[in-house]
């Protein structure tokens, strides 16, 4: 399938819009020949037009402009493809023509706006075409996160430090990442750790500069992927450079059970984290080894059982719906699994394909027709008490679905909730990291990002660049000496 735009309305929206049906389908400048699969979206100044060509079938429809400036000319070309493009291949999606990631940021900026709750939910079910169910749950994370993005300042910040280090690579992961276990990437852990504890040294002094007020800290990827001895001058840095007392959080990654042992946990706990996540993606062996897992589901229930023994008391578990090889009663023997161990959160991701991933790179994606009714399993969170707290969508994501975090009452991860909600900036430390400075003062402010090197040994060998791109926290902020009420930037829904 490829996608063909014409005109100045048919851009990104129409673009994302058609990627809903055909998330694999190809952007392309030209025409293809009269045979090939096609969507095709024009916005001219006395027509819209749409059309789509499946298996020989042609359908297109076409209607002039409404009045209105160029958006309004770009929903109308969107909802003409969108309804066209349900009634061609049958399928109702859950968040409707949304292209965005973020709906539940949408109700925060309307009723910012002072809009009514009807007018929210009329923009979700009629503009958006939203199922009602997906309105009701992001209507209620929305009421929940209410009170912590009340709290919020604008001086506020929190500091990510990202370890980019496997055991193994997962076949649906898209991140950059070294296992450990060939030699030459064992040899880069050390000099990367000794970077990253400067930079996070230097990402303090850029803090201070900038008279920013860190709230949470999360170090993600895998940290436990290094040995104990580097796991504890990460640690001991994070103690020495941030005050940990006065944190609402401190989140770390422990999710890999094949390389998170007794000694390890004691020793994030020892230094302070208050919040872990260990990630099973799934309890069913066969799964496991269809992914690239090197551990068993019981060395998952065995890890789970040794962070409580050393003291944890507030962890997170990721399972994914839709990984291959799995089923229906499968996952649901995974959430239900998750569910008896107790665990303060439970976060259900649907299966995104991503180019970067050995699932499209190699082309062993199975069927993944039952991960609706995976996802509905959702329903055992809600009856064992859990709620929902933050979700964000991703492109390519099986079926239109989303992702989102459960918790138990009072036990939400409010680094999610900021990050995903952008109320404050996030300063992030490490290859890969993506500091994304967000505005004070009005709500429709600035996001500005800096980026570091991508690859750990980029990193490495450029870290005095690293270092120098630091003072761009500081002339960021310089921009806005009086900071207004706290606010967030306008969230982008789609049209």
């Amino acid at each position: 399938m490829q996608i063909v735009l014409r005109g100045a309305a048919a851009g990104y929206e129409a673009e994302h819009t058609a990627r809903i049906f055909y998330p694999a389908a190809e952007l392309s400048q030209t025409l293809p020949d009269d045979t090939a699969d096609l969507v095709l979206a024009v916005a001219h100044r006395y027509l819209l037009l749409v059309l789509v060509r499946q298996n020989g079938t042609t359908t297109w429809v076409q209607q002039r402009p409404p009045q209105g400036d160029a958006r309004t000319q770009e929903y109308a070309l969107c909802r003409m493809l969108y309804t066209m493009l349900c009634g061609v291949t049958g399928i109702r999606p859950p968040w409707g023509m949304m292209t965005g990631v973020r709906p539940v940021r949408i109700i925060h900026d309307l009723r910012a706006e002072g809009k009514t709750e009807e007018e929210i939910e009329q923009r979700f079910l009629q503009h958006f075409d939203c199922t009602p169910r997906r309105f009701a749950m992001a209507k209620s994370i929305a009421d929940l996160q209410r009170p912590v993005l009340e709290r919020a300042q604008p001086m506020d910040c929190s500091v990510y430090a990202g370890i980019p280090f496997c055991p193994s690579r997962c076949s649906y992961c898209s991140f950059v990442s070294r296992t450990v276990g060939d030699k030459s990437s064992r040899a880069l852990v050390a000099p990367y750790v000794d970077c990253l504890c400067k930079e996070l040294a230097a990402t303090r002094a850029a803090a201070d500069a900038a008279h920013l007020s860190i709230k949470t800290l999360y170090i993600g990827g895998t940290p436990t992927s290094v040995n104990a001895q580097q796991l504890r001058q990460l640690m001991s840095t994070m103690a020495e450079q941030f005050d940990l007392p006065a944190l609402e959080e401190f989140t770390v990654e422990a999710g890999r059970p094949d390389c998170t042992d007794e000694e390890k946990l004691r020793i994030i706990k020892e230094y302070g984290a208050t919040r872990i996540s260990i990630n099973p993606q799934t309890f069913s062996d066969e799964v496991l080894r269809n992914i690239g897992r090197r551990h068993t589901a019981q060395d998952i229930l065995d890890c789970y059982r040794t962070a409580r023994r050393v003291g944890h008391d507030n962890i997170n578990m990721d399972l994914i719906a839709g990984l291959p090889g799995d089923t229906v009663e499968g996952f649901r023997h995974s959430l239900q699994t998750a569910i008896d161990l107790d665990p303060e959160n439970i976060t259900v991701h649907t299966l995104t394909l991503k180019r970067a991933s050995n699932l499209v790179v190699e082309h062993r994606a199975a069927d993944y027709a039952d991960v609706a009714a995976m996802v509905e399993s959702c329903e055992l969170l809600e009856k064992a008490g859990y709620r929902p707290y933050y979700l964000y969508r991703q492109k390519g994501t099986l079926q239109n679905l989303e992702n989102v975090g459960w918790c138990k009452p009072g036990y939400e991860c409010l680094y999610n909730i900021y990050i995903m909600e952008e109320v404050h900036t996030i300063l992030s430390a490490g290859a890969g990291g993506s500091t994304k400075l967000v505005a004070p003062g009005a709500r429709h402010g600035k996001i500005e990002r800096i980026f570091n090197y991508k690859y750990p040994t980029e990193y490495i060998d450029r870290f005095d660049t690293i270092l120098a791109r630091k003072e761009g926290v500081k002339q960021f902020y310089d921009q806005y000496p009086n900071c207004g009420e706290s606010t967030r930037p306008q969230a982008h829904g789609g049209v």
